[in-house]
């Protein structure tokens, strides 16, 4: 029963292929529903957990930090009102990553599954790669981006997954030894990517 989890970096088709491979082989996409998951595990807001996986958790939780001492998070957490901060979500990210893998059959896209799952024995994970131009290319052609729209997307898209893997604490999220399989959707069209990696996943089945 394998969970596949899908790193990528933004515009190299990672959605679209993790939803394909679903497809074909009758998995759960993971991806949205994580948010939710994290958020009614922390009693928070899905708002809030986005919040904190882009940019500008860091400036909220700093905002937070400045308002509230600790004593009085500890209390909130005693008391169970809701609450939630990068060690929480990363915690409770790691929970509900564990969850949906002992479960199987799940695509998750993104949100750090190749460390969190590393050792996971039916885990099987995948980086999608691909250069800045075709990146570009990509978006534009599949979400009807300008060429500067997409350039813009693929700039904040980088900066954000690189502040995601901050909170994770980890800086080498494209190391090939990461992963079973590494594909560059430059070089490998969408349908191959999807049949190599259905492929590989069946026979770890």
């Amino acid at each position: 029963m394998p969970v596949i989890t899908i790193a990528r970096p933004f515009g190299a088709g990672g959605h679209t292929v993790g939803r394909l491979v679903a497809e074909r082989l009758g998995y759960t996409l993971v991806k949205e529903e994580m948010v939710n998951a994290v958020a009614e595990k922390a009693r928070v807001s899905p708002d809030w957990v986005r919040s904190i996986e882009k940019e500008r958790g860091n400036a909220l939780m700093n905002f937070i930090s400045g308002l509230v001492s600790s004593d009085f998070v500890e209390r909130l957490l005693e008391d169970r009102h809701g609450y939630i901060d990068e060690k929480i979500y990363v915690d409770t990210l790691s929970q509900v990553m564990e969850e949906i893998a002992r479960e199987g059959n799940a695509v998750i896209i993104g949100r750090g599954g190749q460390y969190l799952l590393h050792d996971h024995p039916n885990a099987f994970h995948v980086l999608l790669t691909a250069d800045d131009e075709s990146r570009v290319k990509f978006l534009s052609r599949h979400y009807n981006l300008s060429e500067a729209q997409a350039k813009k997307a693929v700039s904040r898209g980088d900066k954000r997954r690189t502040n995601f893997y901050k909170k994770l604490k980890h800086k080498d999220y494209d190391d090939p030894s990461l992963y079973h399989m590494v594909l560059n959707t430059a070089r490998v069209d969408i349908d191959r990517a999807v049949d190599l990696i259905c492929l590989l996943a069946r026979k770890r089945a």
